[in-house]
C-alpha cells in the first residue's frame, strides 16, 4: 500500500478513488495501490469508487533516528493518547541485536558514558526507552508511568508482542506521577531518562501551552539531581523546532537548577546534541570528564548528529551535518551561559525563561510582541510557530466578557429605575463580581498547587473541588451565626472579619504549603487526600461566608437586585476560570492568590453604607 498511509493496522478493506486516476473539481489525484485486490466498484458523487483489499502496513516510529541507521525497526503498535500524544509498543523477541537501531537515536547519548547504569525512566510509555536500557545492559530499571491503561497495554494485553520486557526481574514498573516519584524515591540512579512521549504536531501547534507541567521546572530538575549518584546524568529528549523553544528553555532551566545547587560553572555539567528532528540534553551532577566529552563527540560523529554544546566546544564544530541557516542552539547556549543571560531571554522571540513550580507552564512560549511578525509571515510558516491555545483562551475570555456585558450590564441599565440609584447598582454589582472572581481564583490556584502533592491532576481536581464546595457550603450555612456572634449583628462587619481571616490563611498557605508538601509527599495516597481536605477546610469555610451575608445585606435594601446578584456572581465565576489561567501564566499561582486576596479585602468596602437614612428610604421602596 502507498507509504502515505500510516497506522497501527488497517482494516482488510477500505474505500478509495478508482485505483489509477480520478478527477474531481479539476484536481487529478494519482493513487497507487500495489498488491491490491478489487472487491467491488460503485458510483458516487466523486465518480467511480473502488473497494480494494490490501495488505496492512507495519508501523514504524523512532524519533531522533540517525540518518546513518541501516537497520529496519521491528513491527510496532502505536498508542495515541487523546488522539495525538504517541508512544509505540515494539515487537521484541528477546534478541537485543534486533533493536540496535535504538543506539542510533539521540536518546541513546547517555549510554556512551555510563556502564551498566541504574536507570530511572520517567514516562515508560510503550517501553521504547526500557528496550534501550535493556540493550545497554542496565543494572536495574525503574520505569514510571502515570497512565494505568498504558501499563495494562504494555504489561498485560500486549505483553507477548513486547517480549515481556515489563516482567524482567531487574525491572520495576511503577504507577505514579513522574515528579512525585522522583521527590520520594529512596534509591540513587546513574541515569534519569525522560523520553519523548508527545507528538510533534501537538508541540508545533502549541496545544500544550496551557497545560501545567511540573516535570520540567527548576524545582523538578533539582529533585532529579538530588537522587543521582555522584557521576549520574539526567537525559531529556525534546522535538527540535526552529527557531528553538523547548531546547533552549530546558537549557535555561538546567542552568538555573545547577546554580541553585551551588554549581559555579554550569557549562561543564551540560551537553546538548541534535538530529534532524530531536534534541537531547544531558545534565550531569558532576562536571563532564575529558573521556566523557570524547565519547559524546564520537557518538555524534558516528550518527551524523550535531553537537550544540559540550564543555570546550567552538563555533567551528557546530552545524556540520543537519545544517540550519544558523546554529540557533549553540548561539542560545552561549548566551544563556554568559553574563547577558537575562537580556537574551528578554529579547528572544519566544518565552524561554525557566519554568518554576509557581509558573509551571513549560510549553508556554507565547509573546505578544512577536505576534505581528508571525502573522505577517503566516504564508511562510509563521502561523505554525504560534501558541494557538493561548490565543484561543484570550479569544474565549473576550467573547465571555462581551456576552456578560450584553446579558447583564445592558438589562441592568434598562431596568435602572426599578433597581434604584446608579451608585447602589454599581457598588452591589462590583461586590458580587469581586466575590465570583476571588473565589475561583483561589480555587483554581489551589487545584494546581495540589497536583504535585496528590500526584495526579485527576486527584487534585476531585479533592480540591470537592473540599472547597463542601466546606464553602458549610461556611454559608453558619454565616448568619458568624455575623450575629462576631459581627455583632452587622453583615458588613461579619464580611470584613471573614475576609480578614481569608487573607491571613491565604498568605500563610502561600508561604507554608511548599515546605509542608515536601515533608508529606511520601505519605500514602489516602493520608494525603485527608491532609489536603484538612488544609482546605478552614480557608473554604470562611470563603463561603461573604456571598450569603452580602446577599442578605443587599436583599434588605432591594429585593429586585437579588437575581442580578446571583447572575453577576455566576458570570464572574465563568470569567475567572479563564482569567485565572492567563494570570497564572504571567504572574504565577502566588500572584493569582494575592489578586484574589485583594479582591476579598476590597469587597466589604463596596457594601459599607455611608448614606443617610433619608437617602436610603427611596432606594428601599
Amino acid at each position: 500500500m502507498a507509504a502515505a498511509f500510516v497506522a497501527v493496522s488497517l482494516p482488510p478493506s477500505w474505500v478509495a478513488p478508482e485505483p489509477h486516476m480520478s478527477q474531481y473539481k479539476g484536481l487529478r489525484i494519482a493513487l497507487e495501490v500495489p498488491n491490491a485486490r478489487v472487491i467491488e466498484e460503485r458510483s458516487s458523487p466523486l465518480g467511480l469508487l473502488t473497494v480494494v483489499e490490501s495488505p496492512t502496513i507495519p508501523f514504524r516510529y523512532a524519533p531522533g533516528l540517525s540518518l546513518a541507521n541501516t537497520q529496519e525497526p521491528p513491527a510496532q503498535l502505536a498508542v495515541f493518547t487523546d488522539g495525538d500524544s504517541i508512544t509505540a509498543i515494539t515487537a521484541y523477541g528477546g534478541d537485543p541485536a534486533k533493536v540496535a537501531y535504538l543506539d542510533r537515536t539521540t536518546a541513546a547519548l547517555p549510554y556512551r558514558i555510563l556502564e551498566r547504569p541504574r536507570v530511572l525512566i520517567l514516562g515508560a510509555g510503550g517501553g521504547e526507552q526500557v528496550l534501550l536500557a535493556l540493550r545497554a545492559e542496565a543494572d536495574t530499571v525503574d520505569a514510571v508511568e502515570v497512565n494505568p491503561q498504558m501499563i495494562d497495554l504494555a504489561r498485560n494485553r500486549f505483553a507477548d508482542f513486547a517480549g515481556g520486557i515489563f516482567s524482567r526481574p531487574n525491572l520495576r514498573l511503577h504507577l505514579a506521577e513522574a515528579r512525585a516519584f522522583a521527590a520520594t524515591a529512596g534509591d540513587r540512579y546513574d541515569l534519569i531518562q525522560m523520553p519523548l512521549l508527545d507528538s510533534f504536531s501537538a508541540a508545533a501547534a502549541g496545544v500544550q501551552s496551557l497545560h501545567e507541567n511540573y516535570t520540567y521546572t527548576v524545582e523538578a530538575m533539582r529533585d532529579y539531581l538530588a537522587i543521582l549518584g555522584p557521576d549520574g546524568v539526567v537525559a531529556i529528549t525534546r522535538w527540535l523546532r526552529v527557531p528553538p523553544r523547548d531546547s533552549l528553555k530546558l537549557f535555561a532551566t538546567a542552568i538555573a537548577a545547577l546554580e541553585a545547587e551551588g554549581v559555579a560553572e554550569p557549562d561543564r555539567h551540560l551537553a546538548l546534541i541534535r538530529s534532524w528532528n530531536t534534541a537531547t540534553l544531558l545534565v550531569a551532577k558532576s562536571p563532564f570528564k575529558g573521556e566523557d566529552i570524547a565519547a559524546l563527540r564520537s557518538f555524534a560523529a558516528e550518527n551524523f548528529f550535531d553537537i550544540s554544546w559540550v564543555p570546550g566546544i567552538s563555533a567551528s564544530e557546530v552545524n556540520r551535518f543537519n545544517q540550519l541557516d544558523q546554529e540557533y542552539l549553540y548561539e542560545g547556549a552561549l548566551a544563556l551561559l554568559g553574563p547577558e543571560r537575562a537580556d537574551f531571554i528578554e529579547r528572544y522571540k519566544f518565552a524561554i525563561a525557566p519554568a518554576t513550580d509557581n509558573r509551571p507552564y513549560f510549553f508556554d512560549f507565547f509573546r505578544w510582541r512577536a505576534l505581528p511578525e508571525l502573522l505577517a509571515l503566516r504564508t511562510q510558516g509563521g502561523a505554525a510557530m504560534l501558541d494557538w491555545s493561548y490565543l484561543i483562551l484570550v479569544t474565549t475570555l473576550v467573547q465571555a466578557a462581551i456576552l456578560s456585558a450584553v446579558l447583564i450590564l445592558l438589562p441592568l441599565w434598562i431596568r435602572r429605575n426599578a433597581l434604584g440609584k446608579a451608585l447602589h447598582r454599581l457598588r452591589f454589582g462590583l461586590y458580587f463580581l469581586a466575590l465570583g472572581l476571588a473565589f475561583l481564583f483561589i480555587e483554581i490556584a489551589f487545584i494546581q498547587r495540589f497536583v504535585l502533592f496528590l500526584g495526579h491532576p485527576f486527584y487534585a481536581v476531585a479533592v480540591v473541588l470537592a473540599g472547597f464546595l463542601a466546606f464553602a457550603g458549610l461556611g454559608s450555612a453558619v454565616a448568619a451565626r458568624w455575623a450575629a456572634a462576631v459581627g455583632r449583628g452587622s453583615a458588613v462587619r461579619g464580611i470584613a472579619l471573614a475576609v480578614g481571616v481569608i487573607a491571613v490563611l491565604a498568605a500563610t498557605y502561600l508561604l507554608a504549603l511548599p515546605s509542608v508538601f515536601e515533608r508529606l509527599l511520601a505519605f500514602p495516597e489516602a493520608a494525603k487526600i485527608a491532609i489536603a481536605l484538612l488544609l482546605i477546610a478552614p480557608l473554604a469555610l470562611f470563603m463561603g461566608m461573604p456571598f450569603p451575608l452580602g446577599l442578605g445585606h443587599v436583599g434588605a435594601r432591594s429585593e429586585t437586585f437579588i437575581p442580578w446578584a446571583w447572575g453577576i456572581n455566576g458570570c464572574a465565576s465563568v470569567l475567572s476560570a479563564i482569567l485565572a489561567t492567563l494570570l497564572a501564566m504571567h504572574v504565577g499561582f502566588s500572584g493569582v492568590v494575592m489578586i484574589a486576596v485583594v479582591l476579598y479585602l476590597v469587597a466589604p468596602a463596596l457594601l459599607a453604607n455611608r448614606l443617610t437614612i433619608r437617602t436610603m428610604i427611596p432606594f428601599r421602596s
